[in-house]
């Protein structure tokens, strides 16, 4: 294993150890870390058979942190967010942008490289479209699910959705994956073509 994921690995489970100890509300934590249980095994039992770019991989962990994080304080209270709102007069805390970011910036890259390896798309246009309303579509599903835990858990949900007051925050938060999506098509396209021409994968 190249240097680089494994030290990507010890990051993020580092920092998983560290937001599970004493989390603000742990079934919040639970909520919120449940997509790091899921695609961890995945990866790691995929890494042999389907290696992906270390760009790819670069994004992943990242994301990963971000949900840790989030999942320690909740999204409302991660407290250098609560710095940066008094600093700047705001009314609330806006680290769930930064999640939400992350949500299609993320799943865009791997929707790119399982596309470009997979299928006939050609880069351009038409792979861009794809990729972004496929992101706005596991947004969409987010947003559901969320809806699903708020109506199971009733006002022990307030802390996972992290509406803060807000009554555009789906949208808004749809809005942001989009904008995620958008900027990692844009920005890391040509980089990410050259590591998939590397691994012969492009």
């Amino acid at each position: 294993m190249p240097k680089l994921h494994l030290s990507l690995l010890l990051i993020v489970a580092s920092v998983f150890i560290w937001s599970g100890i004493e989390p603000k509300e742990r079934v919040t934590w639970w909520l919120e870390i449940a997509p790091i249980l899921i695609a961890l095994p995945i990866m790691i039992w995929s890494y042999f058979r389907f290696r992906l770019t270390s760009l790819l991989y670069i994004c992943i962990a990242v994301h990963a942190v971000i949900l840790a994080v989030g999942g320690h304080y909740t999204y409302a209270e991660v407290p250098l967010f609560d710095i940066i709102r008094d600093w700047m007069g705001d009314d609330r805390n806006q680290y769930d942008k930064v999640g939400h970011f992350a949500q299609g910036f993320v799943p865009a890259m791997v929707a790119r490289e399982i596309l470009r390896r997979n299928t006939h798309i050609e880069k351009g246009f038409l792979l861009s479209v794809v990729i972004v309303l496929s992101c706005l579509g596991i947004s969409a599903i987010y947003e559901i699910i969320e809806w699903i835990v708020a109506v199971i858990l009733g006002q022990g949900a307030d802390e996972f959705l992290g509406t803060q007051g807000d009554m555009w925050d789906t949208q808004k938060d749809m809005a942001w994956a989009g904008i995620g999506a958008l900027t990692a098509i844009l920005f890391l396209s040509k980089r990410h073509d050259k590591q998939l021409k590397e691994i012969g994968k492009a």
